[in-house]
């Protein structure tokens, strides 16, 4: 429906709370202003909180430098077990490099545990209820 087909009383009072919602939007901001106009003052840092953030900030630089650090050990790793050694399999025997059966054989302990551990999780819950 065109607004302009509404009654002139209707289209007044829809006019009047659209200026009302702006009038008391101006209101808040120049409460939220302070009565002179300037910013809102900044509440203070406590110093728990101030420790707290530079402590977090303080972990993630310990959790980079770790990953760093972990990064250029594998690294180390690959390039000290370039080598071929012979694996032997329930029906025969194959060559792999080393680096690869030392990668594959860490990925698959990870899982194993992630799998252990939540098996165990699951089986040690809360009964629910």
């Amino acid at each position: 429906m065109d607004p302009d087909a509404r009654p002139f009383d209707q289209r007044e009072r829809a006019n009047g709370a659209a200026e009302g919602a702006d009038a008391a939007a101006r209101g808040a901001d120049a409460a939220a202003r302070g009565a002179d106009g300037g910013a809102t003052e900044v509440v203070a840092e406590t110093r728990s909180a101030r420790f707290a953030r530079k402590a977090h900030r303080t972990r993630l630089y310990v959790y980079a430098g770790v990953a760093v650090v972990l990064l250029v050990f594998l690294i180390a790793l690959v390039l000290a077990n370039t080598g071929r050694v012979k694996v032997s399999w329930v029906f025969g025997h194959s060559l792999v490099s080393l680096v690869w059966l030392v990668l594959f054989t860490a990925i698959l302990g990870l899982l194993l545990g992630m799998v252990l551990g939540a098996l165990f999780h699951w089986r040690t819950r809360r009964p629910r209820g």
